[in-house]
């Protein structure tokens, strides 16, 4: 987009002409990220397709090039406001103001939470991806939900979705493969998530069982505990190796299907380093 054609789009959204091409406009009242439900296979699981986009209250959005190399695309009217993990900003319109946020907290600085984050102020539009190699999902929050995913996957919300962090315990920490703490997400809105491949959604319904590896996590809204499934308690403690996340419905899980942990493993080995 040239100099000339983004002033124009920034005119045209300051003024309350622009409209993005198959989206009506949208009022306060409307619902954030209308999708149809799916009810999936027999055992819940739901595989996300290619096409993931939507509306809220103030823009709308749309992900491209999924699975392995997703970007976010998000579109923002005047005034409308966006919030983003720091660096993850590829371009943006001209007219979108940005500002960077350092909360330092000695909370914070404990338990590892974000300590900066990135504010977008419409009108225009914002371009985000992840650093790693995969996918971006999009979680609408209610106050009926509250989810806890693992700090490494949070990518981008919109104004009124909060996070915080949350012990999960010593035990869930080491063996699961997520940090000590996680965010605990609440508020209104809709959340935006990377994972390192492709992700699945797993519905379980209320007493039904599903087991996840260690490593594969990034968002879950169930009870879970860790289990070993084999080997002495004394190996696994050493290597993780041995531990899966039993989770227990009802509720949803999202996984990825690429271990990091795993992968850096490899590249150690293969450069000669011992795994």
């Amino acid at each position: 987009m040239s100099y000339q054609q983004d002033q124009k789009y920034g005119e045209a959204y300051g003024q309350g002409q622009y409209q993005q091409q198959n989206w009506n406009q949208h009022s306060e009242s409307q619902q954030y990220g209308q999708q149809p439900p799916y009810p999936g296979p027999s055992q819940g699981q739901r595989p996300l397709g290619q096409q993931d986009h939507g509306s809220f209250p103030g823009g709308s959005y749309f992900i491209t090039h999924r699975d392995t190399n997703a970007v976010l695309n998000i579109d923002l009217q005047q005034g409308a406001v966006v919030k983003s993990k720091s660096g993850v900003m590829i371009h943006m319109s001209g007219t979108v103001a940005i500002q960077g946020n350092i909360k330092f907290s000695m909370r914070k600085m404990f338990t590892g939470g974000q300590m900066s984050e990135t504010t977008f102020t419409g009108p225009g539009r914002v371009v985000l991806g992840p650093t790693l190699l995969g996918d971006i999902v999009t979680l609408p929050i209610d106050a009926n939900s509250t989810w806890l995913i693992g700090k490494d996957v949070y990518l981008a919300s919109t104004v009124d979705v909060k996070k915080d962090t949350k012990s999960q315990g010593f035990g869930k920490a080491f063996f699961s493969g997520e940090d000590l703490f996680v965010y605990k997400v609440m508020g209104q809105g809709l959340l935006w998530l990377t994972s390192y491949g492709a992700v699945d959604r797993i519905d379980l319904q209320p007493g039904e069982h599903h087991i996840v590896d260690n490593g594969h996590l990034v968002a879950w809204n169930c009870e879970y505990r860790v289990e070993r499934t084999g080997g002495s308690t004394m190996t696994s403690m050493k290597t993780g190796e041995g531990f899966v996340c039993r989770f227990i419905g009802p509720g949803s899980v999202y996984i990825q299907t690429r271990n990091l942990d795993d992968f850096a493993t490899w590249v150690r080995t293969a450069a000669g380093g011992q795994g």
